[in-house]
């Protein structure tokens, strides 16, 4: 079934849910008498031809309007009805139309302009029909729709429409669609909702159907004796049964491309994020706060990547699968509590440094502070950015949270528990990407004050902090955007996560019943999007690939070249050091090199902006600290 066709049917069915649940609709529909309102609005009645789809054909051509819902045309009274299309579809009901028809569109008979409803008769077996699958999704018969508003068939006195004269349920069984008797639970379902034992009759066979909720194959039921019993383990809300290591949603073609798709990114992320680690070392004096965080994140995600290839070396039954079943604890499992700390801790890490780059560059910006007053907190920012991520791991594994994805192979937390994948992934990933963008947005507004002073100097001394400006919002938006999809794919995992697995161990949900009753309408049960999951491992992994934006640039090649020259024994000129002339010795000793002005300052007299530049809006920006050079990266 295509999605547009999906979505149309669940919007049908929401709606429908609504009307159920007291919101009445867009018409106002209260729980008013039937029978009394109708009798108020026949002295302005017009007699109009039946020209509802669903309302065509049940017994009479022509109907009064406006209705007892207030309904002044047909296509006001169509758009409402037309919301019960699921339950008169499947047939729930062979009453149900008609029943709905005599109060959407009245019957209108010439000459006679008292009402015509439908009896109490036609009402019962419409709700004996259909009120047992409403039961199923929750809900109750509307209180709208008592049948006991409705008149007696027989009654002289109100006249009522009964094309089966006045026949009750308990003689319709050869006749009726749906017929349920729901057991009464023998056990407390912990706050889930227990699996109804039903039987339902389909009319286009009579054969029954067993719409117990089971634990059956590709399903592995877990027994007891074994210690995941009662811990947790459920699929579909049937308790102690669990999924199989072979995914039950995507074919083994897409499985494959997830395989080379998740391999192919974590070796480009790794490499990546190592070329920014190494530069880092080769070249420290380089990378000073508040840029120095950059590289942290870069090596958290390298270690991500790590975790990925991992899982592909070591394969996905070491790592994800317990024997024929997928992980649901990593008790015993050492690789995959290994890959489950490279993934999350380091994956949580890189969004603590993120916030403390966005902190740094708060202080410095906004509060003026220089690279050394920074620097002095940097253990704080560590205890931070390692602690926090440690509590969070920590706990997951005392709890047993961990367990496998089918899809990519890793241990992970949150795949067959969406409570866990709230509370220990989207939550943490929320708070961190909202606290970073705040201090980012508090950092360029200091920026642009900035530079709006300096450019009163000329538009040349502006141009190196706008090189920066423009350099810093490329990479915000280089982490931002992929943070927002990853969070927004693991948001819809939680949302739909009990809709897939469902399916699996319950026969009668509705998606299955409309298939059993029309085999032609291509539809099936629903099932994740297999191009979200691929996209929520790319955006994973595509910061750490774009953590080398900072390091872009021509003096990285000028610092490898230098640690090059280095390993080779030879002399690279740096900054204040002038190699000494070729004199001969009998010329004297050789000159000592005049060392740079700006080498003689300490680094804490070192400007923010270049000196020029400094001294030009001195009386106008209060520093509470000297700065270092932005021009340094």
């Amino acid at each position: 079934m295509s999605l547009t066709t999906r979505a149309i049917i669940c919007c049908l069915y929401l709606t429908f849910v609504k009307l159920v649940t007291g919101d009445g609709g867009a018409s106002g529909f209260r729980n008013d008498d039937i029978l009394s309102t109708t009798l108020d609005q026949t002295t302005a009645s017009r007699c109009e031809e039946i020209s509802i789809p669903m309302c065509r054909g049940i017994g009479y051509n022509y109907t009064s309007m406006p209705n007892q819902f207030n309904h002044d045309t047909q296509e006001e009274a169509g758009l409402e009805v037309h919301q019960f299309w699921p339950l008169v579809e499947i047939q729930c009901s062979p009453d149900l139309k008609f029943f709905l028809c005599s109060m959407y569109a009245p019957i209108c008979i010439e000459d006679y302009h008292a009402p015509l409803p439908a009896c109490k008769s036609v009402c019962e077996r419409a709700k004996a029909g259909c009120a047992p699958l409403m039961r199923q999704y929750g809900f109750a018969w509307p209180e709208r729709m008592n049948c006991d508003k409705l008149p007696e068939y027989g009654d002289t006195s109100n006249l009522c429409m009964d094309a089966k004269n006045g026949s009750l349920p308990a003689g319709m069984e050869p006749e009726s669609t749906y017929t349920s008797s729901t057991k009464r639970p023998t056990k407390k379902c912990k706050n889930k909702p227990c699996p109804n034992e039903t039987k339902t009759v389909l009319p286009s066979s009579g054969e029954a159907i067993d719409c117990t909720c089971r634990c059956k194959n590709p399903l592995i039921p877990i027994e007891r004796g074994d210690f995941r019993y009662n811990r947790s383990v459920s699929t579909g809300g049937l308790e102690n049964c669990a999924m199989p290591c072979q995914n039950q949603f995507f074919s083994e073609e897409e499985l494959n491309f997830g395989y080379y798709w998740v391999f192919s990114w974590s070796v480009i992320c790794c490499f990546s994020s190592f070329l920014t680690v190494a530069t880092f070392l080769i070249d420290m004096d380089r990378f000073r706060y508040p840029e120095r965080p950059v590289v942290f994140l870069a090596g958290c995600y390298m270690m991500v990547s790590i975790g990925y290839i991992t899982r592909i070396v070591m394969g996905k039954p070491e790592i994800a699968c317990d024997g024929d079943m997928i992980r649901y604890t990593s008790n015993g499992a050492v690789a995959c509590t290994v890959v489950f700390l490279l993934i999350y801790f380091f994956g949580m890490a890189s969004g603590l440094w993120w916030v403390i780059m966005s902190f740094t560059w708060f202080l410095a910006a906004g509060l003026k502070w220089g690279n050394e007053a920074i620097a002095k907190y940097s253990q704080y920012f560590h205890m931070v950015a390692w602690f926090l991520p440690t509590i969070q791991s920590v706990t997951i594994l005392i709890i047993s949270a961990i367990d496998g994805d089918s899809v990519s192979g890793i241990c992970f937390v949150g795949n067959q528990n969406p409570e866990n994948l709230k509370t220990y992934v989207i939550i943490p990933l929320f708070i961190y990407l909202l606290l970073g963008i705040s201090f980012q947005l508090a950092g360029f507004v200091s920026l642009i004050r900035i530079r709006n002073v300096i450019k009163q100097q000329g538009r040349a001394k502006a141009q190196k902090l706008e090189k920066l400006m423009l350099k810093l919002g490329i990479f915000n938006f280089l982490y931002t955007a992929p943070a927002v999809i990853v969070i927004g794919c693991y948001f819809y995992e939680l949302l739909n996560y009990r809709e897939w697995t469902k399916p699996l161990v319950c026969p009668c949900t509705y998606t299955q019943i409309m298939m059993r009753w029309n085999p032609d309408s291509h539809m099936s049960p629903p099932k994740p999007d297999f191009s979200i999951f691929m996209l929520k491992y790319f955006m994973s992994l595509v910061i750490g690939i774009t953590s080398g934006f900072w390091i872009w640039s021509g003096k990285t090649l000028e610092s490898w070249r230098k640690f090059g020259a280095r390993l080779c024994g030879r002399k690279v000129a740096t900054p204040g050091y002038l190699p000494p002339p070729l004199v001969p010795p009998a010329l004297g000793p050789p000159l000592l090199p005049t060392p740079s002005p700006i080498s003689q300052l300490h680094p804490s007299q070192r400007p923010l902006i270049k000196q020029q530049m400094a001294c030009s809006v001195q009386s106008q920006l209060s520093s509470v600290h000297k700065h270092s050079p932005l021009s340094h990266v």
